[in-house]
């Protein structure tokens, strides 16, 4: 008899997570750009400034060659990458330009969580970037809708 239990309670436990569909990575809905005839999906997982001006270079050059309106573009931020999106960022004015003119700044809520966890303190952002709670399944979730990956 307790077995019998045991396997009913089992069963019951496997429909009901069967039910409930799969929590997805993705926090955001993908850009609302109808007219876009190319989605670009730029990596920043780097602290180097370097990096970052280059990102933001190529989000400049892609917005000049396309139109704002004829391109998809999202930058995606984790790990070190970070940097470039907290509220003291030396490039905050080209970031939230870039963000006037259509371009939407993913930053990793995994990253900014871990940065707590280790100094007690939560890195503060800037309020127009995008906050996903996974970078890398951002990108996956981009490159799964048609978004070619670029990592300048």
């Amino acid at each position: 008899m307790r077995r019998a239990q045991i396997l009913s309670a089992l069963m019951l436990a496997l429909l009901v997570f069967a039910a409930v569909p799969p929590a997805s990575a993705q926090q955001v809905p993908l850009q609302d750009k109808p007219f876009a005839e190319h989605k670009i999906v730029l990596q920043l997982s780097d602290g180097d400034p370097r990096k970052q001006a280059l990102v933001l270079s190529v989000a400049n050059n892609l917005l000049k060659a396309y139109a704002p309106d004829k391109i998809a573009l999202e930058v995606v931020t984790f790990g070190p990458g970070i940097d470039l999106l907290l509220s003291g960022s030396e490039r905050r004015k080209q970031v939230e330009s870039l963000i006037a003119q259509g371009v939407r700044f993913d930053i990793c809520l995994n990253t900014v969580d871990t940065i707590e966890r280790e100094t007690g303190k939560r890195p503060e952002f800037i309020p127009a970037a995008t906050p996903v709670q996974v970078g890398v399944g951002q990108i996956l979730f981009l490159a799964e809708n048609g978004y070619t990956v670029v990592r300048p």
